[in-house]
């Protein structure tokens, strides 16, 4: 009997150390891969905005398991501001989805470019420019934006720019129309203010070109005509375009689920 209990007694600390890796390994390697299945997430806010327009978007965004992160956008030049956006992407280990709003588009554009990790781009009432063009100019081809009557008078910067505001008292009729009038107010207020030289800097790449792209917009956009809208979303080969009747310029704030669920379709296009 005791030959028996030595021989079958509580194994060696070796064997169950070797038995607990064994069963281990395989929880182990499953959870990067059940990580690496959806990508990253990143938004860029445009001009007049900050981080916070996203927030409705974000949450349904994390409902459905994604990582997200709003980038800083300065609003001070698009090659500069897409420097410290790509420098986002960079830190990034697996695919990452590019999200950009009005002028973060053309922030996203030059950040995607040269990142082998961006899979796709989704422009939302955003610029997609080509190379040479400018925000500023691909707003005012097509008829339709009323932004210039709407700015405030320009306030002078150290370095001889200027900083644009939206007047607050027609934030809510240009830029958000859609949205509560006490919101629009609060955002009135909190707007941040975009650089002239960076509406009126040329774009020196067009990653749309072999990035696939998703588009959405809304027809009653004052500061981006839907025209141009349209017209950018036809070059781009978009994979699928969103028209919003009676959208605002801030459809992520006024449609956050039609502006999610195109970001998950970008995503899933990954």
């Amino acid at each position: 009997m005791k030959l028996f209990v030595k021989r079958f007694a509580i194994p060696s600390a070796a064997w169950l150390v070797a038995g607990v890796l064994a069963l281990a390994m395989p929880l182990v390697g499953a959870a990067p891969n059940k990580q690496s299945a959806k990508p990253t997430i990143v938004l860029v806010h445009g001009a007049f905005a900050d981080s916070s327009s996203w927030n409705s978007v974000i949450r349904r965004l994390h409902d459905k398991g994604y990582t997200v992160i709003a980038a800083a956008n300065a609003l001070r030049g698009v090659k500069s501001d897409a420097s410290a956006v790509a420098s986002v992407v960079k830190s990034i280990q697996g695919p990452v989805v590019l999200v950009g709003h009005s002028y973060g588009g053309s922030v996203i554009s030059q950040a995607a470019t040269g990142q082998d990790n961006v899979k796709a781009l989704v422009y939302v009432a955003a610029f997609a420019p080509d190379v040479g063009e400018s925000a500023a100019e691909l707003s005012g081809r097509f008829p339709g934006s009323s932004l210039g009557p709407a700015l405030a008078p320009p306030v002078p910067l150290a370095d001889g720019g200027s900083d644009l505001y939206i007047e607050e008292a027609k934030f809510h009729a240009q830029f958000a129309a859609d949205v509560p009038a006490a919101d629009a107010l609060l955002m009135a207020v909190g707007q941040r203010p975009v650089t002239d030289a960076a509406l009126n800097e040329a774009s020196t790449s067009a990653p749309w070109k072999t990035i696939p792209s998703w588009f959405v917009y809304g027809t009653a956009d004052l500061n981006i005509p839907a025209a141009a809208h349209a017209f950018m979303a036809k070059r781009a080969q978009s994979r699928k375009t969103v028209t919003i009747k009676g959208a605002s310029h801030v459809v992520m704030i006024s449609h956050p689920a039609d502006v999610a669920a195109l970001i998950e379709l970008a995503a899933d296009g990954t």
